[in-house]
């Protein structure tokens, strides 16, 4: 597989297999690089831009490059429509029952993003598999986001550390949160618990990124492979931050 190859194929849980069409179709008309990337948003700019100029390293011909790209489309639309979904669970096992475990699932999913993961908890405490396989995701290059409550959001319902502070010192990693003032309903939480790969692996938990959560307290949720629903939660993320309705996080005056 060529770079452009590599590349292409790496970007397709972002785009999509409607915006890999977009770009086939424009690449094969031979549209510069400004005119392809215009009005398709600041998502598809990002994923695209390194794809063109791995296509012009490679002096792979326009329509080659165009027939491999609806080629990758098609076959990406085919790989997402296929939806697997199993339950995972915290706390004490049946024999009888087999069950997939909260903290396994949790680590699979950060382990298995190449570009983009975006998680949310409420409640988080310093895990270390899971600091380290976060860690290890950002090595690699994926952009890893994670949107957090604070003790101010809380109110008295959360005590001790900030949240954030489970995540400290993950160089790369980027916090966000709901600010109290975009909260239109006094006493609103951030509680959602959840972790998204690529826009393509989801899972839901009722588990908070605790110890306790992902491995001591029964908490059940699922985890989703294709379909839409990692695209849309993955989407509803990166609008609610577009839109300023989440924000970079600060604590004691500086990013963590």
């Amino acid at each position: 597989m060529s770079g452009f190859e590599a590349i292409a194929a790496a970007a397709a849980p972002t785009l999509g297999a409607a915006a890999l069409r977009t770009l086939a179709d424009r690449v094969g008309e031979g549209w510069p690089e400004h005119a392809v990337l215009s009005g398709m948003g600041n998502t598809f700019t990002v994923a695209t831009r390194p794809i063109l100029r791995a296509l012009d390293d490679s002096e792979t011909p326009q329509t080659q490059a165009a027939a491999f790209l609806r080629g990758l489309a098609a076959g990406y639309a085919q790989h997402a429509a296929s939806v697997e979904v199993e339950t995972v669970w915290s706390g004490p096992s049946s024999h009888s029952v087999p069950v997939r475990a909260t903290a396994q699932a949790l680590i699979q999913v950060v382990t298995e993003a190449t570009s983009e993961l975006l998680l949310m908890t409420y409640s988080a405490k310093p895990h270390e598999p899971l600091r380290e396989a976060l860690a290890s995701a950002i090595e690699r290059g994926v952009q890893v986001t994670v949107v957090v409550e604070t003790l101010q959001g809380a109110g008295s319902a959360l005590a001790g550390a900030e949240p954030a502070a489970a995540f400290a010192r993950i160089n790369g990693l980027q916090p966000w949160h709901w600010p109290v003032s975009k909260r239109s309903e006094p006493g609103s939480k951030m509680h959602a618990k959840l972790a998204v790969a690529d826009r393509r692996v989801l899972l839901v938990s009722s588990a908070n990124l605790t110890q306790s959560g992902v491995q001591k307290n029964i908490e059940a949720g699922v985890l989703i492979r294709g379909g839409s629903a990692p695209v849309r939660v993955a989407e509803h993320i990166v609008e609610l931050k577009s839109k300023g309705m989440l924000d970079r996080l600060t604590v004691s005056g500086s990013a963590l």
